[in-house]
C-alpha cells in the first residue's frame, strides 16, 4: 500500500515500448552527429535538436509539445546526454526548455503563451534565462534588478551576469524586483524580446566548461516592457523560478546521467583494449573495481532522480528528493570524470582523447541550479536539522 506521509509508494519504472523506442532513436541519431567545428553551436544545429523533438518534451501538446511528465522527460534527456557529441548544446537546449519555456507554458496568460511557445518549440527562437547577478547567484533574494510600474508598462534596470544562450537568444525570461519591501514576494518575471529598446545582450564570456553554449551578461537600461509581457501575477517571480528549478535540477541533470554512462562505457572499452604488462588493464582489480563503483554510483543517482521525478508527477512534495538527486548526479559526474583521467593516464589530459572536456563539462554541474552546498542545506532543513 502506498504511504504518502513517509514518501513510499509503488513506483513503476517500466518504460513502455513507445518511450523506449524514442529513447533508443535519440541515442542512435545523435551518435552520428559530428562534434561542432565552431566555438559555439549554430542555428542549424539548434534546428536539428528541435527536429528531434528535444525542445518540447514537457510542453503540453496544445502548444506543440510532447506533453511528457518529469519522469518521461528525464528518461529522454538521459538519452540526449548520452548520445550527443557535445554537452554544451545539450545544456543550452535544456536551459531553453526548463528555465524559459516551462515558465511560459505553466504561468503566462493565454495570449503571451500562444504567441511565444510555438516559436520556442519549433526552434525558431532561442531563449535565455536572466536571473543570476554578480551579487545574487544562489541568493536570489539579493537581486538588484528592478521593474517599476509605469502605467501599462514596466521599466527595468539592472544587469544579469551569467545568461546561458544570452549572446544569441531571441527572447529572455527576466526576473526583477517589483516591490523591495516584500522580499521574495516582491520579485516578478517578464518575457522580453532581444530587440526591445533598453536591452543589450553582451558578448560571450570565455569559459572552460560547456564551451559551445554561449553565456554572457544582459544589461537592462530603462527597458520598457508592456504589462502583458509579465509572466504570472506580480510578485510570483520567486515561485515561478522555484518551479523552473524543479525541472532543471531533475531533467537537466538527467543529461549528466547519460553523459556519465557514455564515459563509463568508454572507460570499459579502454580497460579491455589497453594492455600493460602483457594483459588488459581491466584485469587489475584496482581498475575494474573503480569502474564497478562508478556504475553503482550512476545507477543509485539515476534511481534517486527517477524517484524525484515520479513524486513530482504524482503531485507529492519532492523538495528532499530533488536536492538529493542533484547532489548525487553532479558529484558522481565529477568523480567519474576524475577516475577517467586517472584510467587513461597521460592520454587523459590530451585534447585528442576528449577526457579533459568530460571533466571540464562535469565541474559546473555542482554549481548551476543551486550549488551542492545549497542542496545540502535544503536536505538538512527537510530532515528537521
Amino acid at each position: 500500500m502506498a504511504c504518502r506521509q513517509s514518501g513510499w509508494a509503488f513506483m513503476d519504472f517500466h518504460w513502455d515500448t513507445t518511450l523506449q523506442d524514442r529513447h533508443d532513436r535519440i541515442v542512435t541519431e545523435l551518435s552520428t552527429w559530428p562534434r561542432p567545428d565552431e566555438d559555439y553551436y549554430t542555428r542549424e544545429q539548434w534546428q536539428s535538436v528541435a527536429e528531434l523533438g528535444l525542445l518540447v518534451l514537457p510542453i503540453p501538446g496544445a502548444h506543440g509539445g510532447s506533453g511528457y511528465g518529469a519522469l518521461e522527460t528525464a528518461r529522454l534527456v538521459d538519452a540526449f546526454g548520452r548520445g550527443a557529441p557535445d554537452l554544451g548544446l545539450v545544456f543550452a537546449a535544456c536551459a531553453h526548455t526548463f528555465a524559459c519555456a516551462i515558465p511560459v507554458a505553466e504561468f503566462a496568460e493565454d495570449g503571451l503563451r500562444e504567441w511565444v511557445l510555438p516559436r520556442l518549440c519549433s526552434g525558431e527562437w532561442i531563449a535565455g534565462n536572466a536571473v543570476s547577478e554578480a551579487e545574487a547567484g544562489s541568493d536570489v533574494n539579493a537581486m538588484r534588478t528592478t521593474a517599476v510600474r509605469d502605467g501599462d508598462h514596466y521599466v527595468l534596470n539592472g544587469t544579469k551576469s551569467f545568461v546561458s544562450n544570452g549572446p544569441v537568444a531571441d527572447v529572455f525570461v527576466v526576473y526583477a524586483v517589483t516591490d523591495p519591501s516584500l522580499g521574495h514576494l516582491g520579485i516578478s518575471a517578464f518575457l522580453i524580446e532581444r530587440d526591445t529598446p533598453g536591452l543589450r545582450a553582451g558578448e560571450p564570456m570565455p569559459k572552460a566548461s560547456l564551451r559551445s553554449c554561449p553565456a554572457g551578461p544582459v544589461v537592462l537600461d530603462d527597458c520598457r516592457v508592456t504589462a502583458g509581457h509579465r509572466i504570472g501575477p506580480e510578485g510570483h517571480g520567486a515561485a515561478i523560478f522555484q518551479r523552473s528549478m524543479q525541472w532543471e535540477r531533475t531533467c537537466l541533470l538527467s543529461a549528466y546521467n547519460g553523459r556519465t554512462e557514455r564515459l563509463i562505457d568508454r572507460c570499459v572499452e579502454h580497460a579491455t583494449t589497453r594492455r600493460q604488462f602483457k594483459r588488459p588493464i581491466g584485469t587489475n582489480q584496482a581498475v575494474s573495481h573503480r569502474l564497478v563503483d562508478a556504475r553503482i554510483r550512476l545507477e543509485a543517482a539515476r534511481l534517486l532522480l527517477w524517484q524525484a521525478c515520479w513524486r513530482l508527477d504524482q503531485g507529492i512534495r519532492a523538495v528532499l528528493d530533488v536536492s538529493m538527486a542533484k547532489i548525487a548526479i553532479s558529484e558522481n559526474a565529477v568523480q567519474t570524470a576524475l577516475e577517467a583521467v586517472h584510467l587513461f593516464g597521460g592520454a587523459g589530459i590530451l585534447e585528442e582523447t576528449g577526457i579533459d572536456v568530460a571533466l571540464c563539462d562535469a565541474l559546473p554541474s555542482t554549481v548551476f541550479s543551486g550549488t551542492s552546498e545549497l542542496q545540502r542545506e535544503i536536505v538538512a532543513v527537510e530532515m528537521g536539522l
